[in-house]
């Protein structure tokens, strides 16, 4: 019996103490806790119900409207689909990217084959092999949806379209919200409580608030009232007898021990003292040690900075030698061959001659004064008439000068009708700045395509002139280096002459003027280039002229010259000063690559090779004839407009027979040609045979 008693209240005092680990200590929490857990259970389930009903509606919604969208694509799509016409079909598949929840779209054909597709910018591709008609369908946070495209009751074909469903992101802000309603409703409760607990509380609490003073203060003094007549009234009483018990014995201890704390206290103070010492030598060290290393990383910086200078200025310097030097080349090569008694040319050479004089002359004109414009923004002596410029004689001059260049090119110019604004400029810069960006969009736009021209207020009080094209657009990384001097992202090698430079002072002027430029760009869509200026009020302006191209053929002979090179007017030239040389056999490669494919095949005595090819340039082309035997012999003479004396060195040092740059002389030219031809012969034992 005792045993099944003690084994009971063993179990009873094991369940209480469960159960007390999360109940409230205080009675207050207790009422607190009971009123706050019933407010949130019914908060729970009424919150639960509404974020589940909305969630089903709008999903509702989302279905409902993803059908009319894929009706729309059908409809505008329907012709495309008539007259098997994909472009247009993708073109009406772009404008979902005006939808950003929609992340990719398709159409079919009748027979069920993919017909035309969109896939937003970074999202995944693929698309199903053939399309479910009329379904909808929702998993993994994407809604699925195919809509059939009927016209005059005929079957043309299916619109499919992938889209984020949403329904993560709309139930977490509910899930928000109600968070945010549950805690200001636990507010509103918790402060309800706060005012009435008083009620029930207060003769327990007033005995908890003496024994806390007391516990706290460490005066035993304090006595506890007596509230009521009650138990609570027989606890005072307990309450306070402990209470002087407690202080007569304190007494005792406190006089015993103050003694100990005056000498305890006279330690500390000397330990505190030595501390203080301490951090302040610390504190003083580590003031020095950064101010050595602010001084230190300032000067890394510093030498860091002339480094990239000195780098900047080199790299400039090269640039610029090859760049004056090409069309120097043909000028004075095509100068030479004309004024020579040795070389007699007929009236029709002279003439396709002189053609290329003046224009490598323009094109170096042009990049003189590029060159120059270039130094003088640089150098801060660039002079700027700031006044306000009217837009609608700056524009109707603009497209009267790039007209007839984009008539000849099949490009359409869009200006805008009516302009009436104005700008804060220099008239002259500022026409400069607008026909580089037009001349740019025509030259590298792509056949019929179109220049739109486009003026708008932007933030600031300014107003943005946006240039924007059809061609074949820039990549990310072309982008980063678009205003890098003489760098023309891959357009070297192409028909388009150009020196680098244009926007690179474009930018600068427009910089200097108080404005701001930029671009964006899609491959395979186009470019847009912009300039904010300061609006103003208004004021007048004159032209530019433009650029064109030349072939050239092979002659024959004994012995064997390949030319590789990339530019027909070098090539030209060269073509013209073996002519008058019967012993010699043209051929020419355009790139490095096709070079190397042409010295194997045809072994020819001597190899003419530019250094800046496209493709595989000139030294690393060398180093492939010098590794296979079946070229190896072949002297191979580095013709180039790279003429900084260190170039030269590191030409010979490389292997190259002769080293010639470019204007070339007659004569230098001739002597190296010999040289290398008796080398080949020395090579061969013996003077060559002719070559068939």
């Amino acid at each position: 019996m005792s045993a099944d008693v003690a084994g009971g209240m063993g179990a009873a005092d094991g369940t209480a103490a469960a159960a007390r680990w999360w109940r409230p200590r205080l009675l207050r929490q207790k009422l607190l806790a009971v009123v706050l857990l019933t407010t949130l259970a019914a908060l729970l389930v009424a919150i639960g119900c509404v974020i589940a009903y909305d969630l089903r509606a709008y999903q509702r919604g989302l279905l409902s409207d993803m059908r009319t969208q894929a009706e729309l694509i059908g409809h505008i799509s329907a012709a495309a689909l008539a007259f098997d016409d994909p472009r247009l079909a993708g073109e009406n598949l772009a404008l979902l990217r005006l939808r950003p929840g929609i992340r990719a779209g398709a159409i079919y054909t009748s027979a069920g084959a993919l017909f035309a597709g969109y896939v937003a910018p970074g999202q995944a591709g693929g698309f199903p092999r053939r399309a479910a008609a009329d379904d909808a369908s929702f998993a993994g946070g994407t809604l699925t949806l195919s809509r059939r495209i009927v016209d005059n009751g005929e079957l043309l074909g299916t619109v499919y379209l992938r889209a984020d469903d949403g329904l993560l992101g709309r139930a977490a802000d509910y899930l928000a919200i109600a968070l945010g309603a549950v805690l200001l409703a636990m507010l509103i409760a918790y402060l309800v409580m706060r005012r009435l607990h008083h009620v029930v509380t207060e003769p327990i609490l007033a005995i908890a608030a003496i024994a806390g003073e007391v516990v706290a203060t460490g005066d035993y003094s304090r006595r506890a009232p007596r509230i009521s007549d009650d138990e609570v009234a027989r606890l005072v009483d307990s309450f306070n007898r402990m209470l002087v018990e407690i202080e007569a014995r304190t007494g005792a201890l406190e006089r015993s021990n103050r003694a100990l704390a005056g000498e305890a206290g006279q330690r500390a103070e000397a330990q505190r003292e030595v501390m203080r010492l301490n951090a302040g030598l610390e504190q003083r060290v580590h003031e020095r040690t950064g101010q050595l290393e602010r001084a230190n990383g300032e000067l890394a910086l510093a030498m860091a900075e002339a480094s990239r200078a000195n780098q900047a200025k080199t790299t400039f310097l090269s640039s610029m030698s090859h760049e004056l030097r090409t069309p120097l080349n043909a000028i004075l090569g095509f100068a030479q061959i004309l004024g020579s008694d040795k070389l007699p040319t007929t009236a029709e050479q002279k003439r396709e001659f002189a053609g290329h004089i003046l224009k490598s002359g323009r094109h170096l004109l042009t990049l003189i004064n590029e060159v120059l414009d270039l130094a003088k923004i640089e150098s801060g002596t660039v002079a700027l008439s700031l006044e306000p410029v009217a837009l609608a004689d700056i524009l109707r001059e603009c497209h009267d000068m790039t007209e007839p260049l984009a008539s000849a090119r099949g490009v359409r110019l869009l200006f805008p009708e009516r302009c009436e604004g104005s700008v804060e400029a220099d008239r002259t810069r500022l026409k400069q700045i607008l026909l580089n960006l037009l001349s740019n969009a025509i030259k590298y736009n792509r056949a019929g395509g179109a220049v739109v021209l486009d003026i708008a207020a932007a933030a600031g009080g300014r107003l943005r002139l946006a240039v924007q094209d059809t061609g074949h657009g820039l990549a990310a990384e072309q982008l980063g280096r678009l205003f890098q001097p003489f760098n023309r992202l891959g357009q070297e090698g192409g028909g388009e002459e150009g020196s680098g430079i244009g926007l690179v002072v474009t930018k600068r002027l427009v910089e200097l003027m108080g404005g701001a430029i930029g671009v964006s760009s899609s491959v395979g869509v186009g470019s847009l280039f912009w300039v904010e200026l300061r609006a103003a009020a208004a004021p007048a302006l004159r032209p530019v002229p433009a650029p064109s191209l030349p072939p050239a053929p092979p002659a024959a002979g004994r012995a064997t010259l390949l030319y590789v090179e990339d530019n027909p007017a070098n090539l030209r030239l060269v073509e013209e000063i073996v002519r008058f040389r019967p012993g010699l056999r043209l051929l020419a490669a355009p790139d490095g690559h096709l070079g190397i494919e042409m010295a194997r095949a045809h072994l020819p005595d001597v190899i003419l090779m530019d250094l800046n090819l496209p493709c595989v340039g000139g030294a690393d082309a060398l180093r492939v004839l010098r590794g296979d035997p079946r070229t190896a012999h072949i002297p191979v003479i580095a013709l180039t407009a790279n003429a900084m004396p260190r170039d030269v060195e590191r030409g010979l040092a490389q292997g190259f027979a002769d080293y010639l740059t470019k204007p070339i002389n007659l004569d230098e030219f001739g002597a190296a040609v010999d040289r290398a031809l008796a080398a080949a012969a020395g090579q061969a034992g013996a003077p060559r045979e002719a070559r068939p």
